[in-house]
């Protein structure tokens, strides 16, 4: 399990990408997207995103809730892009689980992890933005650290990406 974190257009997911395809070999590539395509700016990332990974073999599912219930082949490698969304998702979506959250995503990671032959694991870098928030955002962003460091704690590798390039504090880039 490599765990790649970064600011916002850091190149965190082409890297996380380019990772998946060069590890899962000839094992099919399945890429959890969790994302809800709120507003023309969503559907434009998603867009973006969807061309990006165009002729690389994957197969696209929608996760934006319940990823404890996703099913995934034994040998497939698994990109799920990203925790930020899916935390929010949880939070604050009516299909989603609430107060719940953390212990839901890290369930269904833990449940992905045990069940696929690799897994990149997408998630937003916190705490480069400052500390003076409030309410639901302090609420979403305590969760979202929560889920962060549990997931560290969880993968063999954890990078952080910026301006596409990637710096390992656990684990090595694999090979």
């Amino acid at each position: 399990m490599l765990l790649v974190c970064g600011g916002a257009a850091s190149g965190k997911s082409a890297y996380a990408e380019s990772m998946l395809c060069r590890l899962s070999g000839s094992a099919p590539r399945i890429y959890l997207a969790t994302m809800m395509p709120y507003g023309d700016e969503a559907a434009s990332r998603i867009a973006r995103h969807r061309a990006q990974r165009a002729g690389a073999g994957f197969e696209t599912r929608e996760c934006p809730c319940g990823l404890p219930e996703v099913s995934v082949p034994l040998d497939s490698a698994v990109l799920l892009e990203d925790i930020g969304n899916l935390c929010a998702n949880e939070l604050f979506d009516p299909a989603g689980c609430g107060d719940g959250a953390a212990g839901q995503i890290l369930r269904g990671a833990e449940a992905l992890r045990k069940n696929c032959r690799c897994l990149v694991v997408v998630t937003n870098e916190l705490g480069s933005g400052g500390a003076d928030y409030a309410g639901d955002t302090l609420r979403y962003l305590r969760v979202l650290g929560e889920v962060n460091r549990r997931l560290a704690a969880m993968a063999d590798a954890v990078c952080e990406v910026a301006c596409g390039l990637a710096e390992y504090y656990k684990g090595e880039e694999p090979a």
